[in-house]
């Protein structure tokens, strides 16, 4: 009997061990509720090509606005993958968006081994995120550190791919900054 409510104490202060683990770092592993972290919605909006839906995406601040330029505040942005996609197709349609807003390729190219790096095969369901603070650009995969970029560089080149004016998706920016730019 003692040994039965030995292992129930145990395994009890285990689930509180972990529970209390997640939520004193934050930057370890991302709550699922960004409002307990002080974030509002800035937007959100699905990206679909014919009639295939390919991922849900939201934007996050502080303020709940986004600064296009020198944002002076944390930013949360997530893709909520619908489809399976590859690493590489991942980084080929990266790379195809940062053509299309004209960035030379000697600013982006340093950056593609490490996405590599940190980026996995995606299957339907599965998300990314990427939070920006304090000058770099910290990623999740579902909700799990799984790498940090810290040029601050970086943050706003990858975001220019949804909220550049320049962007190729002029109405998923729409719906992500909701009138929201500051």
């Amino acid at each position: 009997m003692i040994s039965i409510i030995l292992i129930l104490v145990l395994f009890i202060n285990g689930i509180i061990s972990v529970a209390n683990a997640g939520s004193e770092d934050l930057l370890e592993n991302l709550p699922l509720e960004y409002k307990q972290l002080g974030f509002k919605e800035v937007g959100r909006a699905k990206f679909s090509v014919l009639f295939w839906d390919i991922y849900n995406s939201s934007l996050y601040s502080k303020s709940g606005n986004y600064y296009h330029d020198n944002s002076p505040e944390a930013i949360l942005f997530k893709i909520e993958y619908l489809k399976d996609i590859t690493t590489e197709d991942l980084l080929e349609r990266t790379v195809e968006q940062w053509k299309h807003l004209n960035i030379s390729e000697s600013q982006y190219t340093p950056y593609i081994s490490r996405l590599k790096a940190i980026w996995p095969n995606i299957s339907s369901g599965d998300s990314l995120t990427m939070l920006v603070e304090e000058k770099k650009s910290i990623f999740y995969f579902n909700n799990v550190k799984v790498g940090v970029i810290t040029d601050k560089a970086f943050s706003k080149l990858f975001l220019d791919i949804w909220l550049s004016p320049k962007t190729s998706q002029a109405k998923l920016r729409a719906q992500l900054l909701k009138g929201n730019e500051l």
